[in-house]
C-alpha cells in the first residue's frame, strides 16, 4: 500500500477536521469608580457625616453598596427621629383665663 493510499483511506475513517473553537473571553466586572457626585454640606454634623458614608460605596464593587446604603438610610432616620425627640422651646403661658 502506497503512503499516498494510507493517508487517503486514514482520512475516510476520521471526522473532518474542525479548527478547534477560540474560548469566548469571561466578562470581568469593571473595576469600582468613584462617582465623583458633589455633597453639598447640611450644616448638621450628623447629617453631614451619613452623606460622607456614601462616598465609601464609590470603592466597593456593586453588591456592597447595599451594605452602604442601609447604613445611610438607618443614620438619617435616626437623626431625624433624634429631632422629634429634642425638647422645644417651653410652650408660652396661656394669656387668657377663661373663667365662665
Amino acid at each position: 500500500m502506497s503512503e499516498s493510499a494510507f493517508e487517503a483511506e486514514a482520512g475516510e475513517n476520521t471526522a473532518p477536521a474542525v479548527p478547534p473553537s477560540e474560548p469566548e473571553p469571561e466578562c470581568e466586572p469593571a473595576a469600582p469608580a468613584p462617582l465623583d457626585l458633589p455633597r453639598t454640606p447640611t450644616g448638621n454634623a450628623e447629617v453631614d457625616a451619613r452623606l460622607a458614608r456614601l462616598a465609601d460605596a464609590d470603592h466597593l464593587p456593586t453588591d456592597g453598596h447595599v451594605a452602604v446604603y442601609e447604613d445611610v438610610h438607618q443614620g438619617l432616620r435616626d437623626a431625624l427621629s433624634a429631632l422629634d425627640a429634642r425638647p422645644g422651646p417651653p410652650a408660652p403661658p396661656p394669656s387668657h383665663q377663661h373663667r365662665s
